[in-house]
Order: C-alpha cells, then structure tokens, then sequence
C-alpha cells in the first residue's frame, strides 16, 4: 500500500475494492457483505425476515446532525425494500465547547427523526472528546424485510430504464446553505436562502417514502441512495455492483434551480455533489412509466434519465456530439468549498 496523503471524502473507489477483498467472509448467513456501491449488510437469521443494517457517519455539517444522522441512515435502508426499525449512535463532542443544551438539541433531532420513521432508538454512546472543533455523529440502523422483498443494487437488468426521483442536489443545497450563508447572500435573497436552507425538509433528504411507494407501484430491481459523489458515483457504484453498463442523459436529470444557482456560487457540477433526497432506482421498460405515475401521484417529482444496457460495467452520458463516458467523482464536489 502507498504511503500517500488521502483527499478529503470517501475512500478512492480502487483502494476500497482492494481493502474489500482482503476481508474475511466465512458465515453463510451473510447474505450480502462490504463491497464498492454495497451500503447495507444483510443478515439471515433463519427469521421469517431478514435484517438488513447500516453504519452511516455525518461529517459535512456543524447542525441538525441528529436529524442527518437518523435520515440518511434510513435512506440506504430504504433501498433495499427494507422497513427502518432501530436505530444507535456514537455521538462524539468537543471539548470546552459542550454543553447540556447542545446535547438535548442533538437528541431531540434524533428523536423528531425516528418519530417521522417509526424508528426507536435502542442504545448508543456519548462522550466529549479532544481533538474536535464540531460534534461528529455515527449512526447505526437496523432494518427488516421480507426474502422475496429484498432489493440490492447488484440487480440491474440489461434494458430497465434508470429512474430519479425530486431531482439533485437536494442535500448539498441544504448544507452549502446552512453552513456557508455569508457567500450566498450576495447572491441569493433573503428568501431564497431560507428556501435554500429548507431543501433539508422540502423536498427534503429522506427517501424512505420514495422507496415505499416505488416497489409497491411496480417491480423495482435496484435502489440506490446517491450520498457523496453524488449521482454521478451512485450511478459508478450500481453499475459496478450490477456489472452492467449504465447510459444516462444529463439533460434528463432534473436540478431544482435554487439548486442550480447555489452550485453556480461555488463553481459546483451539480451532479456530483452529496444528493441525499434522490432516489436512483432501475425498473423494467414495462413497469417503469406506472412506477413514475405512482410516485407523481403523491407529489413525487420522477424522471426517466437513461437505461441499462450490457456490460463491462460503466457510465456513460449522451451528449449531442454522442456518447462519452461520465467521469467518475474521485471525491464530492462540496468537499472543495470546505479547504
């Protein structure tokens, strides 16, 4: 292994394919283990459901990391059809700065979240710690779902079409905004900074309900939940973990236009920027346009953006010179505004 200096953000995607492979998998019970696009373990117990569970860190932000926490953990459980049911954290404060109140404030985050999800909170640990200039919050969830539910991002077909839901980024616009409101407000109004501000409840960060209504409207063969690196690594890692080949039209892909001019601001692509809030799922031809009714039916914004052809796998996008490749995020686009 090399001795260099890692950027900001996720791991490299070779270098974790190579950690991947030197972990140990000996349970058969294990259904489905660590894997590059892989963001759930799950479990099978001889239970008449399975358990899928996830670890999720937040690290961008400096407030509402309890609701960021819960949602975010809950979105990968989503994807898998799977329903969010427990829920523990790792809650790490710095010190000289902690108080009571701040602790409360984070809990009764968690706690409104978990109340939104039918989730309970079963355990955890806190302690004030140094070396931190914010608190940092490691969650873990705890999900179930039926065998014949189970949705994982390895289940791409060739010919399904790949399907977005509200559009991107939803979440980078809500912590460009929260955490950087100085450098917007020569641009933005007042008004639109508050609605930037808002994009972590409407349209919101959490897929859950996206997840619900996609699977019960249609057959969905893979979810997935585009966090760092945005849409354009969510749609790296499903092509890898399917080993097909994933073609995508960048016109298609709805972006909010407060959205637009927050990433304009700071000279972001918009699609690759952290997108909690949209669901990327892939869906047969034949079910995919009653599966997007469905969801904009109950005021879910869902969009047809490419398909799913052979592989070896990758990601390509159609522009009107032709087909390119789309360049693989090597970190997350928000991770420049934060050196």
């Amino acid at each position: 292994m090399s001795d260099a200096i890692l950027p900001l953000g996720k791991l490299p995607p070779e270098l974790l394919a190579q950690l991947v492979a030197q972990i140990p998998s000996s349970d058969p019970r294990v259904l489905l283990g660590p894997g590059v696009g892989l963001d759930c373990a799950v479990i099978d117990t001889g239970a008449p459901q399975l358990l899928v569970l996830k670890t999720e860190p937040i690290t961008f932000v400096s407030g509402e990391i309890g609701w960021y926490g819960v949602q975010v953990s809950a979105n990968d459980i989503a994807t898998t059809g799977a329903v969010p049911r427990w829920y523990m954290t790792a809650l790490l404060l710095p010190q000289g700065q902690t108080t009571p109140r701040l602790v409360e404030e984070i809990l009764d985050q968690i706690n409104a979240a978990c109340a939104q999800l039918g989730v309970t909170v079963v355990g955890g640990h806190t302690e004030i710690t140094h070396g931190l200039d914010r608190p940092l919050l490691i969650g873990t969830l705890i999900g179930e779902v039926a065998r014949e539910g189970l949705i994982t991002p390895r289940g791409a077909q060739v010919g399904d079409r790949i399907l977005l839901t509200k559009g991107v980024p939803v979440e980078a616009t809500a912590i460009l905004s929260r955490e950087f409101p100085e450098q917007l407000a020569a641009v933005l109004t007042p008004a639109e900074l508050e609605e930037a501000a808002a994009f972590l409840y409407t349209p919101g960060i959490s897929v859950a309900r996206d997840a619900q209504i996609a699977v019960q409207a249609g057959r969905v063969t893979a979810m997935h939940d585009p966090t760092e690196g945005g849409l354009a690594s969510a749609l790296w890692e499903m092509a890898e973990a399917s080993g097909k080949c994933f073609k995508m039209d960048p016109a298609a892909v709805p972006v909010p236009r407060l959205s637009r001019r927050v990433c304009e601001v700071f000279g972001l692509n918009p699609l690759a920027a952290i997108a909690s809030g949209a669901l990327l799922f892939t869906a047969p031809p034949s079910g995919a346009p009653a599966i997007c009714a469905a969801l904009q039916a109950e005021g879910i914004l869902c969009a047809e953006i490419g398909e799913v052809s052979e592989g070896p796998f990758a990601v390509w996008q159609r522009l009107p010179d032709g087909e390119v490749p789309l360049p693989r995020p090597e970190r997350d686009e928000i991770t420049r505004v934060y050196e």
